[in-house]
């Protein structure tokens, strides 16, 4: 009798078949995955870019301010606001892209100084108003510039040490002349005592150079 020679069997077979399948499924959810992950990171990117970017804010002719960002008109008020909370941002001519911040924060701080409770004393303006032509322009502009920022440095300072406070306590601890205050007004005063020497060594340095220029000896 002959024997009938088997084959594989039906259910093999379709085991078989259905194993390039289930082996795919894998690296089909790997691939998934990175595409995922690779689409979270240009996200992250973008994000990135975008808190860094300043927010440019136009000026048209007729004095509005148009934020980008938003894209609203926004007042004066509104750049304070973002002056005030440290945000980046570029004001820029509506037509001629010309940048305007300067011009700006110029306007917010004379609206200020307006506003009844004025910073500079009319002596202070006055003595800038005289550094304008001056041959110590720049340096003045850079002295002013630093310590103004070692004078945001002590704020810093002061304000982490007193939080919590009330306004009230707050002006108490102003206006105090408790050993930790005196500290602080002691090392902003040798910081900006620091910046003068500094810009006075800058001075004779520049006028060495400038001697020998013409081969001069001081």
């Amino acid at each position: 009798m002959q024997k009938i020679k088997s084959g594989p069997s039906p259910v093999g077979g379709l085991a078989q078949a259905k194993a390039p399948a289930g082996g795919a499924r894998p690296a089909a959810r790997k691939a998934a995955t990175a595409k995922s992950a690779q689409a979270e990171t240009v996200d992250a990117a973008s994000l990135g870019d975008a808190q860094a970017r300043p927010r440019i804010i136009k000026k048209y002719p007729n004095r509005r301010l148009y934020d980008t960002d938003t894209s609203t008109y926004i007042t004066l008020s509104d750049v304070k606001a973002l002056v005030m909370t440290s945000a980046p941002f570029v004001v820029r001519d509506a037509k001629t892209s010309e940048d305007l911040t300067r011009s700006i924060l110029l306007q917010i701080i004379l609206e200020e100084e307006a506003g009844g409770a004025p910073m500079f004393t009319e002596a202070v303006l006055a003595n800038i108003i005289r550094f304008y032509g001056n041959a110590l322009q720049g340096f003045m502009g850079s002295y002013l510039e630093k310590n103004v920022q070692s004078f945001m440095d002590l704020q810093l300072k002061m304000s982490e040490q007193s939080k919590g406070l009330t306004p009230e306590l707050w002006a108490q601890f102003i206006n105090s002349q408790s050993p930790m205050m005196q500290g602080m007004m002691g090392s902003y005063v040798e910081q900006s005592r620091s910046l003068f020497m500094q810009m006075q060594e800058q001075m004779q340095e520049q006028g060495k150079q400038m001697l020998s220029t013409f081969g001069l000896k001081r």
